[in-house]
Parts: structure tokens; sequence; C-alpha cells
């Protein structure tokens, strides 16, 4: 198909093929001739959001919601420089986005023109592949190229700078068809190497991350640890790869990480690591796994195999392509004993009762209020924050898709995913925690949900503080506090003044009360919650902490 139209038009048409049904931006007059396109599009609405952090933070989203890349926009070098945070966050997290940002007109180009910068440069590091336009008659390969890119391999941002007078040139467009991601699957010998090594194991462990979700390869991991009978760990914020009722889950290896989790990683004899990375915090700060203990690594990105560890086996492959030839493995497993006794010792992590002062709401009763009131599919979201760690220890992820949080950690991240997992899912319940710090950063976005009618509850959990480094503060800096106390902020009055419905508590039942009413509503809601700005984390007072240093010291 052939047809003369702008370069703008062209890019409406070929997200139109894609099937993007949302954009989000901040509108700039750089890339007004690519508003306009998609004015004309009875496809694709755009969301024009209060800050281009909140715009990125929608996208990467509803890019992890969809698997399909979340679009954002943004003018020049000020608004590419704030989108930035989201296009890091899905470099970090392997999120499929494209973002589209307006650059200064060509002609203006290398004499710092109005806000200039060379964006293609600037993004290099942290996207996937960055691309300036400069040929109005390449706009239908470049772009295609730019989806491409972002969906293929392990998923991430492609940032596409789009110098003003092009998108108004009239091109040819001559798309191929639709991006058809790549699925590669191991080979024959990949499994016969991999079932000699399992053979040998003891006490096996899986570790599933983002890579399994992106391929849709949540019920083919389930079938595969039940064949043979192999304990399961979520990777850091990866709570949904598997269900967290299931016998064969043993937990989460994130921050604040139950004993019992610690020490199954620890006992391991083989680890198969499936599409993770093996970050950080999964592997607590790299000392997992250890050299001792074999490694089968299955991820589809080359360079992500021994990245961290160089892996006994390293298998290039699709998380869901290598599970189906995993199941073709059959062999006698030998480790029940182990099996059950992860899970009896996660189960009794799970049940201890964390020590909560009484005349303050308790945070576990709140994560319990949410499970007994939420429908099973409904979508969580949640912030950076020690007040997370409820959330991830408590909360009971037994469906696949209905989770979404930032394992690059950046704040202010939570209402505005709220946002784009509900605009990707509007049937759907979707439910953002945040702590007062971070929901500041993007306070903003509840105005952009109640225009565009984006009915979201957003929990926040207000301490006055920046708990999370308070607590580092603490631990380091022992009582030398600066920087990390705030104001109370009335969240109530500011969602109101947003055009939100919102309600404050301060017990559980309260909370309770609030939720309920929320979830009745149709339209955004905001429920502050006042919690105790002793209890610093899930295990640790700011007593506690001071007690300890004492005794150290």
């Amino acid at each position: 198909m052939t047809k003369r139209i702008t370069a703008a038009d062209a890019i409406v048409k070929y997200m139109e093929m894609e099937e993007i049904s949302h954009v989000f931006c901040v509108p700039g007059e750089s890339y007004l001739p690519l508003m306009d396109s998609i004015y004309s599009s009875s496809n694709i609405k755009l969301i024009s959001t209060r800050h281009e952090g909140g715009a990125a933070f929608m996208a990467e989203s509803y890019g992890k919601a969809t698997r399909k890349p979340g679009v954002a926009m943004a003018t020049r070098g000020v608004g590419g420089s704030n989108l930035a945070i989201g296009i890091h966050t899905a470099f970090q997290d392997s999120t499929p986005m494209v973002v589209f940002l307006g650059q200064v007109h060509s002609k203006f180009r290398g004499r710092e023109g109005f806000q200039e910068i060379d964006l293609d440069q600037f993004f290099g590091h942290i996207a996937k592949w960055t691309v300036e336009l400069k040929d109005p008659d390449r706009t239908t390969e470049l772009v295609q190229r730019a989806f491409r890119i972002a969906q293929s391999g392990r998923p991430g941002p492609v940032v596409v700078s789009l110098p003003e007078d092009v998108l108004k040139e009239e091109i040819d467009m001559n798309f191929g068809p639709p991006v058809a991601i790549p699925a590669p699957s191991p080979n024959h010998e990949d499994i016969q190497k991999f079932q000699e090594l399992l053979e040998k194991a003891e006490r096996p462990l899986i570790v599933a991350g983002g890579g399994v979700i992106a391929s849709n390869g949540e019920g083919l991991l389930v079938e595969f640890a039940e064949k043979l009978d192999i304990p399961v760990i979520a990777s850091f914020r990866r709570h949904d790869v598997f269900p967290n009722n299931h016998r064969l889950y043993a937990g989460h290896a994130g921050l604040g990480i139950f004993p019992s989790v610690l020490k199954t990683m620890k006992e391991a004899d083989v680890v198969i690591a499936i599409g993770t990375r093996l970050s950080e915090v999964t592997t607590q700060d790299y000392t997992f796994p250890t050299v001792q203990q074999k490694l089968i690594q299955i991820d589809i990105d080359y360079d992500t195999i021994g990245k961290v560890n160089n892996p006994d086996i390293g298998i290039v492959a699709d998380a869901a392509s290598a599970l189906k030839e995993l199941l073709t493995i059959n062999m006698f497993s030998n480790w029940e004993v182990w099996t059950a006794e992860r899970r009896k010792a996660y189960e009794q992590d799970l049940d201890k009762e964390t020590d909560e002062a009484d005349k303050w709401i308790n945070m576990r009763n709140v994560i319990r209020t949410l499970k007994e009131l939420l429908p099973d599919d409904a979508i969580i979201t949640n912030d950076a924050g020690n007040f997370a760690g409820w959330l991830h220890s408590f909360y009971s992820f037994n469906l696949p898709k209905t989770y979404i949080g930032p394992t690059s950690g950046a704040m202010g991240y939570g209402l505005p995913a709220a946002i784009g997992a509900k605009v990707a899912h509007p049937d759907k319940v979707v439910v953002s925690l945040s702590g007062d710090g971070g929901f500041m950063m993007t306070v903003q976005e509840l105005e952009t949900a109640a225009r565009c009618g984006i009915p979201v509850i957003a929990l926040i959990f207000n301490n006055s503080m920046y708990g999370t480094i308070r607590m580092h503060q603490e631990i380091h800096y022992p009582e030398r506090v600066i920087g990390t106390e705030l104001n109370n902020v009335d969240f109530t009055k500011m969602g109101e003044a947003l055009g939100v419905k919102a309600m404050k508590v301060k017990t559980n039942d309260e909370f309770t009360k609030a939720l309920e009413n929320a979830l009745a509503m149709n339209g955004p809601v905001v429920i502050e919650v006042i919690t105790n700005p002793e209890q610093i984390s899930l295990n640790s007072t700011i007593s506690s902490i001071r007690e300890k240093n004492r005794q150290l010291h």
C-alpha cells in the first residue's frame, strides 16, 4: 500500500496498525503536526497530562499492562528531560515503549536553538535505541523499526527525535505488516544439558522474572514447576509471575526479604533463572547465586546471559518457548521434602504477626483488607518507599498480570502507573499505593484522572517524611536527621481541589469503610492513610534502630 501523506500522518497510521489505543503527553508546539494527526484518528486517544514524568510513567505502565509499546510524547529538550525518569524505568524494567520527542527546526540545529538538545545522544545510555528523523522519506522505515526494536528481544524504550519541519513534509507511505515478535526456542542440546544437570540436583530452585510475564508464559511456568515439583521464587517486583497461593511458591526476592526466602536461596544447589536479569535487589547485592551453586540461566537477551554470574548452562530463548520445550523433559524428581519444607517455612513467615502500635493503623491489616475486598483480577501498582514492604510481604497475587511496580525504584510512579493500567484495562479495578513523599512528586496527575474520567483508587500512606531515606539515615548516621522530615500535607483537601473524591482514615475500621465506598464510586478516589512515623519499616522502628546503634557503639 502506497499513499502520499505527511510524515506526522504516517506515524499515526503506523500506530494504528500496531493497535496502539492511547498516547500520553504534555503538548508542545514542536510536534503540533503529530498531535493534529492524532486528532484525525478515530482509533487513538490522546491523554494530556500535567507533567512529562507522569506521561512517561503512564506510558510505561500501559506497556506493562498490554505488552504493546506504551507511547509518550514531549517537546524538545525540556519536555524530553522531564520524560527521562519514565524512559529509564522502562529500560530497567524491560518494558516496550516508544517515545516521540519534538525537536527544533532542522535549519536551527547546532546553533543552540530554543530548548535544543541532541535528543538521540542525550538518551543513548538509558534507551534501547535512539534516532533522529532527518530525512522525511525514511519516516516509515524508522518508525516501524522503532516499534520492532521496542518489542523484540529484551523489550525496552526507543526514542525518536522529530524536527518540527520534518513532520509537515509529504512522503510516500509504504509500511510493511505490523511487527511480528520473534520467540526463539532452545535447541535439543540445550534441553539435554538442562536435564543432565537437573538430575544431579538435590535442592533445585526456580527464580522467575519479567521475561516470563512478557512472553505470557505464567501458565507454562506453573505446568513446568508442577511437573518436576520445583519451588519457585519471584524476582524483585515480579510478584504475579507465579500464583502466590500455590504450594510451590516460596516467596519474593525483594527488599525486606523474609528469612525463609533468603534461606531457600542460600540452600538451593541448582538455580534455574528464567527471564530475569538477576538484578541487584533480586540477588541481595549480587551475593546470589554463589559460585558453589549451579546456575542455569534462560533469557531472550544474549547480553543478559552471564551478566552477573557466569552460568553453567546459558540458554538464549524466549521464556514461554523455553518452558514449552522444558515440559518435554521426562525424569524422576526426588526433592519433595525440600519443596514442602520451603513452602512451609514461607507460610510460617507469612503467618507471623508484626508488632505495630495499637493506637495507630495496622499496616498488615490494611493489606488484608485490600485482599478481602478487591476482586482477584484487580491490578495493584506501587510507588517507591518502605510502605511497599507490607504489600510485597503480605498481599497474595494469585493471577497473572495483576501487579505493576517499578524495579527501577522510581518515586512518583504509583499514581500515574495506575492511570496507565486503568486506560489499558478499563474493566478492572486499579489501586495505587504511595507514600506521601513519592505521591507529592506526581500528585498533579489526579487532575488528569479527574478530567479524563479515569477511576483509579489512590492510597497515600502519610507519615510526613521520606521514610526509606530516614531509615538509612538512622542506620548510618544515627540521630542526625537532615532533609528527610516533611510537612504534614492534607492530601484529602488537595485531592478535592484537584477534582477527585477524597477520604482521610486513621483506623483500620475507617480504612475498610473508605475502601468499600471507593469501590462503589465511579470516579477517581484518594484515601489518605495516616500512619505511625515511628514504624519506619516492616520490621523496624526509629527507636529500635537507635537502640541497636547505641548497643553497637
